[in-house]
C-alpha cells in the first residue's frame, strides 16, 4: 500500500466478472489472519487510523498496522480500554507508536474536535479504517433525534472522514496514495435505504432493518466517497468481515443467537465463524495489498473483490443496492445535510 512494499502481500489472480472485467483476488482466503496479510509490508512513515481499535476486530487490524510499521492512532470512546490495548500490543511490539485518541461517535463534537485537532497539527493520514459499530440494539435516539444504529455506524463515519479529507489528500500527495476503509456487513441484504424515514420516526423500528439500513448506508458512503476523491489519489472501498463473535453481538439474548443459527445448542460458536485475527484480515488487506491500489468503490470479502450474490444467498456476495451510484449521491447529500446541521 502507502508505503515501500518489501514483498507483494498477495497476488492477483485474476478471475473474470461476468462484465468482462477481471476481479481482484489474493493468495490469502477467508481463514487467513491479519498477521499474515501484512507480511513482508512495509508501513513505515504513514499514518493510520482505526476507529473502535481496543477491542475486536479493530484491535487485531490495528495490532497489524502496527506490525507493519506503521504509527497509529487508536480512536476509542473508552481511552482506559484504548490504553490498555496500546500495551498490550507494545509488549508484542516494543518500538511500537501508538497514541490514543477520545473519539465518541455518539457526539458530533467530539467527532469534528478528533478531525479539527489531526488536520490543524498538520498530520497526513495514509490509512483510515471506518471500524467501529453497533448492531441490532433496541431503539435508541441520540441528542439530535437520529436512530442510534445509522447515527453511530454512518452519519459519525461520514463526518469524520470528511473532515479529514484534508489529510487524507495531502497523504496522497506525499505517498502516492490514502485509503479509506468502510466496514459494512452482509447485514446490508436486510435492507436499503428507506429515505423517506431513515430514523424510524413512522414505521414501526425494527433492529434488524435498522442494522441492515445502516450496513447499506456503510456501503453506498464508500462508494460516492471513491467517486468524489479517487481523482485526489484517496480510494475508499467496503469490508465484509464476516461472521465473527465479538462484543458486536452484545445486545443479542443467546437464545436469538441459538435461533439464528449462530451458536450450537450446547451454545458454543458454528465452526464457520471466523476468529477476530481472521476477520480483521481483509480490513487489513483492502489498507495495504499492492494490487488494491487505485482501485476503489468495491465490496470486499474473504481478502478478495466480493461479486453479486444470488437473491437467496444471505452470506456471501452482496445485493444490487450498495452499487446503486444514485442512490449513493442521494445518501451523501442527506448525511452532509443532516451532520452540517447538527
Amino acid at each position: 500500500m502507502t508505503g515501500a512494499q518489501k514483498t507483494s502481500a498477495s497476488t492477483t489472480t485474476g478471475v473474470k466478472a461476468d462484465s468482462g472485467s477481471r476481479l481482484i483476488t489474493s493468495r490469502f482466503h477467508a481463514k487467513s489472519t491479519a498477521l499474515e496479510v501484512v507480511e513482508g509490508v512495509s508501513l513505515a512513515g504513514r499514518q493510520a487510523v482505526v476507529t473502535g481499535g481496543a477491542a475486536g476486530l479493530g484491535l487485531d487490524t490495528s495490532r497489524a498496522l502496527v506490525a507493519a510499521g506503521a504509527s497509529l492512532t487508536l480512536a476509542v470512546r473508552n481511552t482506559e480500554q484504548g490504553r490498555q490495548a496500546a500495551d498490550q500490543i507494545r509488549l508484542q511490539y516494543p518500538k511500537a507508536d501508538i497514541t490514543v485518541s477520545l473519539l465518541d461517535l455518539g457526539s458530533l463534537s467530539i467527532v469534528s474536535n478528533f478531525a479539527a485537532q489531526w488536520v490543524t497539527g498538520g498530520k497526513v493520514l495514509d490509512i483510515l479504517v471506518n471500524n467501529a459499530g453497533i448492531m441490532a440494539c433496541p431503539l435508541t435516539r441520540d441528542s439530535h433525534g437520529w436512530e442510534i444504529q445509522f447515527a453511530t455506524n454512518h452519519l459519525a463515519h461520514f463526518a469524520l472522514t470528511t473532515s479529514l479529507l484534508p489529510a487524507l489528500r495531502q497523504a496522497a500527495k506525499e505517498h502516492g496514495e490514502a485509503r479509506v476503509v468502510v466496514l459494512t456487513s452482509a447485514g446490508h441484504k436486510i435492507a436499503g435505504i428507506d429515505f423517506d424515514d431513515i430514523h424510524f420516526e413512522r414505521r414501526e423500528y425494527d433492529k434488524w432493518q435498522a442494522y441492515g439500513q445502516a450496513k447499506t448506508a456503510n456501503a453506498l458512503f464508500s462508494l460516492e466517497l471513491n467517486a468524489r476523491e479517487a481523482e485526489n489519489g484517496v480510494t475508499a472501498n467496503a469490508v465484509h468481515p464476516g461472521g465473527i463473535m465479538t462484543g458486536l453481538q452484545k445486545f443479542l439474548p443467546v437464545e436469538e443467537m441459538k435461533a439464528r443459527g449462530w451458536l450450537n445448542p450446547d451454545g458454543s460458536v458454528l465452526d464457520r465463524f471466523k476468529t477476530t485475527e481472521q476477520g480483521a484480515s481483509t480490513s487489513v488487506w483492502a489498507a495495504t495489498a499492492l494490487e488494491l491500489k487505485g482501485h476503489g468503490g468495491l465490496y470486499l470479502e474473504d481478502c478478495r473483490q466480493g461479486v453479486p450474490s444470488a437473491p437467496d444467498d444471505r452470506a456471501s456476495g452482496y445485493f444490487p443496492h450498495i452499487m446503486d451510484r444514485e442512490a449513493a449521491r442521494r445518501l451523501w447529500m442527506v448525511s452532509d445535510n443532516l451532520v452540517s446541521k447538527g
